[in-house]
């Protein structure tokens, strides 16, 4: 990528916690459009010659953005982050979420953890990464849409392979305190409807409660959680040490003298890496056909229970000794890897062939709450990460 040294000399700069600051401000939750953000963050690596490609979502009103500081032709290091935030509706903040605050030596608003701080903290660093003389490339994978289904990042995992060459390492970012995470559980979501028929509450018998049967569904939901809480994690690597299942929202019933007609279930299961995907909606379809479906078709043969997948996050699997663990390992100073329950795109990336590990600055305790926070000393170990990875790409 041509730099050219009178545009770097006027373009400009800003430490991670000041360029954290600027991204804290643009509201990106992730119902809503992140092309401001997007636009902030373009023409700040153009203004240092870097070209940034774009790549918008079906809609138009959401891009991913990814750029490469170094040669074009090597493989090099991808640095994946997303700037989509969770809602801040109902919690108690302390300040505006989207005014960065600095008190006590850490800096609040949303997205300070999860994960601005660590774009912000790689993208402060770039004009030191191109004086470096690279010889193999930092990409910056910049996502959307990862707190809903991690499918922002897709479209650059496209790319790998064929319109470039595929990475030989990624470091996702998300918030690890700087350990290097070398396993995450999977993260399915479901949708299951339930149809039966409306009917006066006096005359019960002839209708088919859609919400009864739901009931009867969450409570085999919680069965197979206990299930699987007895069968544990072998590993014993993460926390909690089993898969979770779990029904999040429930809607039925239009008033309590109608039979409900219609039931809606929205659940997930958080995988250990070892649990096929299929194993829980698989009992939770064969429970609804052969025990919860014959007894609301009794007086309603119409009736139907539909189970559909609306969220697929697959697992990070451990690679021992591959080229992400060794390189992160040494750039973190650590001497071994750690486990996590929670998703990130890691899993996508793995599956594209290319070895990844999530290693980023915060504790994942301060993410999604209200007066999300992150210590100034997480920018300072991150950054000295970042740094020592510049070094390695340029010797």
């Amino acid at each position: 990528m041509p730099v050219h040294p009178e545009r770097i000399m006027s373009a400009p700069r800003y430490t991670p916690v000041e360029l954290t600051a600027k991204l804290v401000a643009f509201d990106s939750i992730s119902s809503r459009s992140n092309l401001a953000l997007i636009d902030f963050i373009a023409d700040y690596l153009a203004a240092h010659g870097v070209e940034a490609i774009r790549l918008p979502n079906p809609a138009g009103d959401k891009a991913a953005l990814f750029a490469t500081i170094g040669p074009v032709d090597k493989p090099g290091v991808v640095l994946s982050g997303h700037v989509d935030v969770v809602p801040v509706e109902g919690q108690a903040w302390s300040s505006s979420p989207f005014e960065a605050r600095l008190a006590d030596d850490r800096l609040y608003g949303r997205g300070t953890c999860d994960m601005k701080g660590f774009v912000a903290t790689a993208l402060a660093l770039v004009p030191e990464f191109l004086t470096m003389g690279l010889k193999e490339p930092i990409h910056l994978a910049i996502s959307y849409d990862e707190e809903i289904n991690c499918l922002g990042s897709l479209d650059m995992i496209r790319r790998f392979g064929t319109e470039m060459p595929l990475p030989r390492a990624c470091i996702v970012g998300e918030p690890t305190l700087m350990e290097v995470v070398d396993a995450q559980k999977s993260l399915s979501g479901y949708v299951t409807l339930v149809t039966g028929r409306p009917a006066h509450s006096a005359m019960p018998a002839l209708g088919a409660n859609a919400l009864h049967a739901a009931a009867r569904i969450i409570v085999h939901l919680d069965d197979i959680a206990d299930e699987l809480r007895a069968a544990g994690d072998g590993s014993g690597r993460f926390d909690p040490a089993y898969s979770t299942v779990q029904a999040g929202l429930l809607t039925a019933g239009t008033a309590i003298n109608i039979v409900p007609d219609e039931a809606r279930i929205v659940w997930e299961c958080r995988g250990l890496p070892s649990l096929p995907v299929a194993f829980v909606p698989d009992r939770i379809r064969a429970f609804s056909r052969e025990v919860v479906l014959p007894r609301l078709r009794q007086n309603a043969p119409e009736a139907d229970i539909v189970t559909m997948q609306d969220v697929s996050v697959p697992p990070l699997a451990p690679d021992p000794g591959s080229q992400a663990e060794t390189l992160a390992l040494y750039l973190a100073g650590r001497n071994g890897t750690q486990a996590v329950s929670y998703g990130t795109e890691a899993g996508h990336f793995q599956l594209a062939g290319v070895p990844t590990v999530i290693c980023g600055p915060g504790s994942i305790k301060q993410a999604h709450g209200a007066d999300e926070w992150m210590a100034l000393s997480e920018f300072e170990a991150c950054a000295g990460f970042l740094r020592r990875l510049a070094a390695t790409l340029a010797d």
